[in-house]
């Protein structure tokens, strides 16, 4: 019993960490996309305007991974720190998972859409590679929505499990 304790500290502790390091890359990357985006608007540069819109893009999709980074540390705070769940009930797993596919498929639809605009000018040829980004985004939404459809089953098998989870909610809105 002791022992398990202190294993569950030392991953809580392992968590916290994450969590610190998706912090610190998130505000790392919104750095870089405001230098990005400040090389991208300044005036007395004698960049093109093509070379303007690029790193504007460029400041989307670094954004777009800040955004993503922050989401996952929260995600990994409150499901693993604040409620410290275990990821036995399918509510759970359901929640988790949920939480990070939105963040991926989000993410991936920005990406096609920087990468089309890029591409659309600069290597046409290259345009394949970028949809393929886009069918990568619709082949997990459907995938994520066929595995909510079948957890949805699982759930009404174990009603007692989905209030415990719904009753550990209060913790995260604190």
């Amino acid at each position: 019993m002791v022992a398990t304790k202190i294993i569950q500290r030392i991953f809580i502790l392992g968590y916290v960490i994450i969590v610190g390091f998706f912090l610190f890359c998130g505000f790392a990357l919104i750095v870089m996309a405001g230098l990005e985006l400040w090389h991208g608007l300044w005036i007395s540069e004698q960049a093109s305007l093509r070379n303007r819109f690029d790193s504007i893009l460029e400041s989307i999709g670094l954004l777009t991974i800040a955004v993503a980074a922050f989401e996952l540390g929260q995600t990994v705070l409150e499901e693993e720190v604040v409620r410290k769940a275990g990821m036995s009930a399918p509510t759970r797993v359901r929640r988790f998972l949920s939480r990070f596919l939105i963040v991926v498929v989000v993410s991936l639809s920005i990406e096609c859409l920087v990468a089309v605009f890029q591409l659309m000018h600069k290597e046409p040829a290259f345009l394949p590679q970028a949809a393929m980004i886009g069918v990568a985004a619709a082949g997990l939404l459907i995938a994520w929505g066929y595995f909510l459809r079948q957890n949805i089953l699982v759930e009404e098998l174990e009603p007692e499990a989905m209030a415990v989870v719904k009753s550990e909610d209060h913790k995260v809105e604190q």
